[in-house]
């Protein structure tokens, strides 16, 4: 690891109340993997924090370490599990599996967002539910698995992740397109076209958007760095909450 991670502050890291198991050090015990509780910290410290601490380091370079192991996982596993689907068909399977939406989902079944550790302005815009900052989390967390434990137990806990993913009959149907699939929904309904309503805040360089979409009753609700992610993700929100509701 580098300089900046290898000397992470110790005294003024507070661990966020109501996480897992009591706390970071519990969190990274529930991971079921060793990871150093530096590098642990290191992948949950967003760059608004950093930037309220004195520029302290943050999790983007676990973030684009993490980003190439899920990837190379993920495919590998798709290409030796499923030998009948072409390339494309495998390179759809892959971005479901690996999009910021479905990282989001892993990251709420860890519990990540009450581990997260945000500056002010990301805190009181919902920073712990956004799915582009827990996406980054979690794989910031697969980068610090590999610099702790090593490339096989990397590779170990992202199949334990992906197979969650896997378990969902309709990950492959709609994750890539949310919007069309909701949209069919409605069609089947009756009703028209579900409308969203879209915002975005922050500063032009780091602007977020949340995203709302109500259809039957039932309200979605997305986020992303851009308008079209966070309606893709408030679309997902919204057919995962329909078909719970029809089961």
């Amino acid at each position: 690891m580098n300089g900046n991670e290898s000397s992470l502050p110790r005294t003024d890291r507070k661990k966020p109340s109501g996480s897992p198991l009591g706390g970071l050090d519990g969190f990274l015990v529930s991971l079921g993997v060793a990871v150093e509780p530096e590098l642990g910290q290191l992948a949950l410290t967003h760059r608004s924090w950093a930037y309220e601490h004195g520029g302290a380091p943050h999790n983007e370079r676990l973030e684009f370490l993490g980003d190439s192991i899920l990837g190379q996982a993920v495919t590998v596993k798709l290409y030796r599990d499923y030998p009948e689907l072409s390339e494309g068909e495998l390179a759809k399977r892959r971005a479901a599996l690996v999009s910021s939406v479905a990282l989001a989902e892993l990251a709420r079944d860890l519990g990540v967002g009450a581990v997260l550790l945000l500056g002010k302005g990301e805190e009181l815009t919902g920073g712990r539910e956004k799915d582009s900052l827990l996406a980054d989390a979690v794989e910031a967390l697969i980068g610090a698995v590999y610099l702790s434990a090593g490339p096989a137990e990397a590779e170990r806990f992202v199949l334990g992740l992906v197979d969650t993913l896997l378990a969902d009959p309709d990950r492959f149907t709609d994750a890539l397109d949310p919007k069309t699939a909701l949209q069919q929904e409605a069609g089947k309904r009756g009703l028209p076209h579900p409308p969203y309503e879209t915002y975005g805040t922050g500063p032009d360089h780091d602007r977020r958007y949340t995203a709302h979409v109500k259809i039957a009753g039932v309200a979605g609700r997305g986020s992303g760095t851009s308008k079209k992610n966070a309606e893709l993700a408030a679309a997902r929100d919204a057919l995962a909450k329909l078909r719970q509701r029809a089961g």
